[in-house]
């Protein structure tokens, strides 16, 4: 709601929060910059249904801070930018890979809009999809190990031809999954070569 009431407060505030963001990151990338490879940001704009928030939003409140981030990372080291961003964000990634966007974690398959035949199709060669592996919310907790199996070596065929992909779970691992089942899953992997 203050967005849409308060746009002026709510850009001070942004701004207020970017500045903050830059001065951790100048020190923080000062002192470890030459030993990592990415940075990870996190905002989650998306649901099981889809985007919580309109691209027009998105564009107004939250675009041009994470670009000021994100560039300011890139200038102070040699890193890749990877965002965090849960649910059906498929809305925005063409923002985010305008603004600088490396990576995206996780690849959250069962949100609207998240296939992962499109998203390799319509992105594959401009970032990278990090996670989209398994399902975690159904297919890793209650699937049987064929039919594990057999789920991981699908999303290997769509999403590894080309890279541009690292493998992960679409998620974290809850704690209703079986050891057995992690195994599984990497099993599956490792069979893929």
């Amino acid at each position: 709601m203050h967005q849409m009431l308060y746009p002026d407060a709510v850009h001070r505030l942004m701004q207020r929060v970017c500045d903050l963001h830059i001065a951790r990151l100048e020190k923080w990338l000062g002192a470890v910059g030459p030993y990592i490879d990415v940075v990870l940001f996190g905002d989650d704009f998306g649901g099981q249904n889809g985007p919580l928030i309109s691209l027009e939003t998105y564009r107004e409140f939250y675009k041009p801070y994470q670009k000021i981030l994100w560039l300011r990372a890139k200038e102070l080291t040699d890193v890749k930018v990877l965002l965090h961003s849960c649910g059906g964000i498929e809305p925005f990634l063409e923002d985010f890979i305008d603004i600088g966007l490396d990576a995206v974690n996780p690849v959250q398959i069962s949100s609207r809009g998240m296939d992962a035949r499109l998203l390799k199709q319509k992105y594959g060669g401009r970032f990278t999809l990090w996670g989209g592996g398994c399902d975690t919310q159904t297919m890793l907790p209650d699937a049987l190990d064929e039919q594990i199996k057999a789920h991981v070596r699908e999303q290997l065929d769509i999403l590894a031809p080309g890279g541009d992909f690292v493998f992960q779970q679409v998620h974290n691992i809850m704690a209703n999954v079986s050891p057995e089942n992690i195994v599984v899953m990497f099993e599956a992997v490792r069979e893929f070569g």
